[in-house]
């Protein structure tokens, strides 16, 4: 699956254009995942960089229970395809009533153990993580697709939280932080999911939801755990040495596309630690046939997401397709596919994905 600009969703851009669908997929529905369009522009200020410039002083001296009001630092922008730049939020009490955009944001409430205060989720485009099926089951599913404004609101939240891409006044996106806080909801932007972000973004953004919600204790053993798991993939990692990797998806009747990943600086930060290497990871702008033959990445990526086109029909395609034949990915037959949920919901499930990729790695000949 291609990636366009996280500014969109990529499910949007797919429907917008189908010759490109899954290069616009794998970044804004990441993105509302990257985008050829230059609506799609998710382009924002770094989270770690923001978050750290302007941090309050509650940010910096965090205690085992939160004292309220509490005011953090997050983020905003003044509608779809401008920059993002810091913006304090400031809670009265912990939210009682939280609308998760897209389910990876969803799935993060639940391993903080706040599922009691969910009243709404959307954008359930990809495999769910099954330790907490049961527990997501009890989430009023608002839309299964990217959900509007009007269905947000209507679920009476305190709080919407979730991808950047999707805080836009569109059919597909929840309205804007201006105009949600206006009507006197909070926002939480995930700092993963804008340009800049790595995984220390990820250990921000869980840090700040313990002290929202008052559950630090449950932020701080779950980071631990997940720093664990980082390290672990870095350490298996190393002795097998560096491959470079290219975003591909099916364009059209098997044709292959490719998407830069160019902003997808989450996503990149966590294949490092595989020794991924982004072989247009500098590019911006159409990649065409041509360029991937003569860049020759070791592995490509396929993003597989609900309601795409058949992957096993596209990695037949891929590999039947005679112009294709001199990359080191066909001859080695070296796609891999990549759930979208997993690598564009900005959560903790990257893990679960990263870790189903290296596998693979480590089992190729």
């Amino acid at each position: 699956m291609c990636i366009q600009k996280r500014g969109l969703e990529m499910k949007s851009v797919f429907k917008r254009y189908v010759p490109l669908l899954a290069v616009l997929v794998m970044a804004v529905m990441i993105a509302a995942c990257s985008s050829n369009t230059g609506n799609q522009n998710e382009a924002a200020e770094s989270a770690a960089p923001a978050a750290s410039s302007t941090a309050a002083p509650e940010e910096t001296a965090p205690s085992t229970k939160t004292v309220y009001p509490l005011t953090v630092e997050n983020y905003t922008n003044n509608g779809e395809g401008t920059e993002w730049k810091a913006k304090s939020q400031t809670f009265d009490k912990a939210p009682e009533k939280v609308v998760a955009n897209t389910q990876g944001s969803a799935e993060l409430l639940i391993k903080l153990g706040l599922t009691d205060k969910m009243v709404g989720v959307a954008a359930l485009y990809g495999a769910g993580d099954p330790a907490v099926q049961e527990e997501f089951k009890r989430i009023p599913v608002i839309s299964k697709d990217y959900a509007s404004k009007e269905l947000v609101v209507g679920a009476s939240p305190d709080l919407v939280l979730g991808r950047s891409g999707l805080f836009a006044d569109a059919d597909w996106g929840v309205g804007t932080v201006e105009g949600l806080n206006e009507l006197g909801i909070k926002t939480f932007v995930q700092s993963t999911s804008l340009e800049g972000a790595t995984l220390d973004s990820l250990y921000k953004d869980i840090e700040q939801l313990g002290r929202i919600f008052d559950v630090q204790e449950n932020a701080a053993a779950y980071t631990a755990e997940l720093k664990e798991r980082a390290q672990a993939l870095k350490d298996s990692a190393a002795a097998s040495g560096e491959k470079t990797f290219a975003y591909v998806s099916d364009g059209g009747n098997g044709a292959i596309a490719v998407y830069s990943g160019n902003i997808d600086t989450f996503a990149g930060d966590v294949l490092g630690l595989l020794g991924l290497k982004n072989s247009f990871g500098d590019v911006t702008g159409e990649i065409s046939k041509e360029q991937l033959i003569a860049t020759n990445p070791d592995v490509l990526l396929l993003s597989v997401y609900t309601g795409g086109v058949d992957p096993e029909q596209t990695l037949e395609a891929f590999y039947a397709d005679s112009s294709l034949q001199s990359l080191n990915a066909i001859k080695n037959k070296a796609i891999y596919l990549i759930d979208f949920n997993q690598f564009w919901g900005y959560s903790y499930s990257i893990f679960d994905g990263a870790e189903k990729l290296a596998s693979e790695l480590v089992a190729a000949p």
